[in-house]
């Protein structure tokens, strides 16, 4: 089968085999990857229009208690300047961001033993209370069914847990021995039970990585279809084993976002500040590849380049007004608009 057929068996059956996608990735040439990107566009204005949502990072700690191989605020790195928000502080950066008009917020943070399920608890119904009319999306690792159950019934809507590898053996490449790839695929089927619109995702071009680990990520994207999906170019960073690992590329990056869309069509999908971070104009080529989230940061300007996952994160230093603003010009500069909206995922809901 060539790259023809198999792009209208995506395209009509939202499936391929392993053999399919691996052979897809490997076959690739830069007008495939324009026919996928404009197939993609297509499948994506027919649900969302030509709307693109926004959701509110806050990033709450980089506290955290794993060693992660590719993480910059991994606990073995001694360089990191660690910082933990307050409750109120986090509630004050949602207030800004409602005043901007953020109707989403996400609570991102390393697996931090401060945040507990009657902390966090506490700030979810804060901000329920304050800002009924938004969708608040939590990102705070791998925790119990029973702990995820207890978020939820305070009020969160969504929860993003990115499996970063669908493959067993790449996993334990990327991460301690004390940490369970049995486990991660756990929690996020757990999320599911509970009710969550739930978020994976995964690296592009992390170490180790091959065309038939990436097929099997497709393929677990099609057989568990997420709500949300983000992917992201790996960037090394500097204080980490590999730091002197080569980074993903926004080509291949852009590519599997039209392929995720092609899989999933309603799934939202975001373009990740790791692509702008690699390419001035990537967060706009990864709208233009079948993308529909951006997420501005609103953490306090004094802590954003301490939340530094990889190096030379972008975003850094602006205040939350200038980064939405920023965006907006962006998005309008190729057609698209900033929506103020929860965003909230379109597709039937599958568990």
């Amino acid at each position: 089968m060539d790259n023809k057929e198999l792009i209208k068996k995506l395209i009509t059956e939202h499936s391929l085999t392993l053999d399919e996608y691996e052979y897809l990735i490997d076959n690739r040439d830069p007008e495939l990857a324009r026919e996928l990107a404009e197939r993609a566009v297509s499948v994506r204005r027919g649900i969302y229009g030509n709307a693109v949502f926004t959701r509110g990072l806050i990033e709450i700690s980089n506290i955290c208690k794993n060693n992660c191989i590719y993480c910059g605020i991994r606990a073995g790195n001694g360089n990191c300047d660690r910082y933990r928000l307050t409750p109120e502080e986090i509630i004050e950066c949602a207030d800004e961001g409602y005043s901007l008009g953020f109707r989403t917020f996400v609570l991102q943070g390393g697996e931090d033993g401060y945040f507990t399920d009657a902390v966090i608890c506490d700030i979810i119904k804060r901000l329920k209370a304050k800002h009924p009319d938004c969708a608040i999306t939590l990102s705070l690792g791998e925790r119990s069914f029973e702990s995820y159950k207890r978020l939820y019934d305070a009020g969160a809507d969504r929860y993003l847990l990115r499996h970063e590898t669908a493959d067993r053996e790449h996993y334990e490449k990327l991460h301690p021995r004390d940490m369970s790839f049995d486990n991660r695929m756990e929690c996020l089927r757990s999320l599911k039970r509970i009710g969550y619109q739930v978020g994976c995702g995964f690296m592009v071009g992390s170490p180790y990585q091959t065309s038939a680990t990436l097929a099997k990520d497709l393929k677990f994207i099609e057989e568990f279809k997420p709500e949300m999906c983000g992917i992201g170019p790996f960037v090394p960073h500097k204080d980490t084993p590999f730091g002197n690992k080569p980074q993903g590329t926004v080509e291949l990056t852009c590519f599997l976002l039209s392929v995720i869309r092609l899989i999933h069509p309603p799934v939202l999908l975001p373009s990740t500040t790791a692509l702008g971070t690699i390419h001035p104009l990537g967060r706009e080529l990864g709208i233009q590849a079948g993308a529909n989230v951006v997420m501005p940061n609103l953490s306090p300007v004094s802590v954003r380049k301490k939340y530094e996952l990889y190096d030379n994160k972008i975003c850094t230093g602006e205040e939350s007004a200038q980064c939405r603003g920023c965006l907006e010009q962006r998005m309008k500069s190729i057609g698209y608009e900033l929506i103020i909206d929860r965003g909230d995922f379109k597709g039937k809901r599958i568990y």
